[in-house]
């Protein structure tokens, strides 16, 4: 029995993430109203750390809410959740793992989000949880030590987020934290070539207005 309901718990607890990581904007209540809903039918651990992040973000208004999570996702490259910045950097190989996103979302009838990058977390998470739970938990569990970078940066910043990516990383196979903590010491490939990123049409923030 375990077993059968575990997928739709992790389907729950991806797509309850995918929304707390999501940009704080005008949706931030109504996503938030979606989560408490979301944890409801989320059971262990993984409900009580997506509430603290539920907890801690009604806390705040929504402007320092979107300053918070700019200034941590994306001035702070250690914490990026962009999954492709780890295994490729600013190389060329970079373009060639983000089609792998875009063509997964493809295979799976559904075109690319074209508000965001297709390895952004958010997005892998959502695309999991809600059009091709297979092919979604390949995806990231291809991409489990970036996460736990992520994840290690995040807890290191002690940030609200932290106990986000924590729940998400509950629901793959694990990976050494050696390995993450090498990631994050050598950092990524460093060929610098000037790529713009792939852009995608799935929510995680508003694609004009709001930063």
């Amino acid at each position: 029995m375990r077993r059968k309901k575990q997928p739709l718990q992790d389907r729950l607890v991806w797509q309850a993430a995918s929304l707390l990581l999501a940009y704080p904007d005008d949706g931030q209540g109504p996503r938030l109203d979606t989560v408490d809903r979301l944890l409801e039918c989320i059971t262990g651990p993984a409900a009580a750390l997506l509430g603290r992040t539920v907890a801690a973000l009604r806390a705040r208004d929504t402007m320092a809410a979107a300053a918070d999570y700019v200034e941590t996702f994306d001035l702070r490259r250690r914490s990026t959740m962009l999954l492709t910045y780890w295994t490729a950097g600013d190389t060329r190989n970079r373009g060639a793992q983000m089609l792998v996103f875009a063509q997964a979302y493809r295979d799976a009838g559904v075109q690319p989000p074209k508000g965001e990058a297709p390895d952004h977390l958010p997005v892998v998470l959502e695309f999991a949880a809600a059009v091709d739970p297979v092919a979604g938990r390949r995806l990231l569990a291809d991409h489990r030590v970036p996460i736990d970078v992520l994840r290690q940066a995040l807890l290191d910043a002690d940030s609200l987020f932290a106990p986000v990516v924590t729940a998400v990383t509950a629901t793959l196979p694990a990976a050494g934290e050696q390995d993450a903590r090498r990631l994050m010491n050598s950092g990524p490939p460093a060929e610098a070539v000037g790529l713009q990123p792939f852009q995608l049409t799935v929510p995680p923030r508003l694609a004009k207005g709001g930063r």
